[in-house]
C-alpha cells in the first residue's frame, strides 16, 4: 500500500544517518569494480549506489503521482515541504554541502515538478472525459 508520505524522506534520512554517525565518510570510496566487455572497468562508489537508490525511490514517487486520490494533494504538499527542508539543510548544515546531497535535492525537485505536472494532466483528462459524457 502506498502512503501519502513522500518516500524520498528515506534517502534524506539515510544520508543524514550516514554523515552524522560516520563522520569522514568518503562518498567516493569504491565498493566494487566490474570489468566490462569493452575492457574498461566500471567502478561503483558509495555515492553511485546511494544516488541509484534515490532514483529508484523517485520512480516509485512518480508512479504514486499517477493515482487518482484525494490524498495526492497532501502528498504534494509534503513533497514540497521535504524539498524545502532539503534546500535549508543544504544551505545551513556543513555535512549536507556535498554534490551527493545536491543531486538528491535535485531529485526531490524533480519529484515536486513531476507530481504537480502529472496531477494536472490527470485532472485535464478527467475533465475531458466528463465533458464527453454530457
Amino acid at each position: 500500500m502506498l502512503t501519502p508520505i513522500p518516500l524520498l524522506i528515506v534517502p534524506l534520512a539515510v544520508y543524514n544517518i550516514f554523515v552524522f554517525l560516520t563522520p569522514g565518510l568518503d562518498w567516493h570510496a569504491i565498493l566494487a569494480t566490474v570489468p566490462m566487455m569493452s575492457g574498461a572497468s566500471w567502478t561503483i562508489s558509495i555515492a553511485d549506489v546511494f544516488l541509484g537508490f534515490t532514483l529508484l525511490i523517485l520512480l516509485v514517487e512518480v508512479l504514486k503521482a499517477t493515482r487518482v486520490s484525494s490524498r495526492n494533494i497532501f502528498d504534494h504538499i509534503l513533497s514540497v515541504l521535504l524539498f524545502a527542508i532539503a534546500v535549508g539543510e543544504f544551505l545551513l548544515v556543513a555535512q549536507a554541502g556535498t554534490s551527493v546531497f545536491a543531486l538528491m535535492g535535485l531529485v526531490m525537485l524533480f519529484d515536486v515538478i513531476a507530481g504537480f505536472w502529472i496531477s494536472v494532466r490527470v485532472a485535464q483528462r478527467d475533465v475531458a472525459l466528463d465533458s464527453r459524457m454530457d
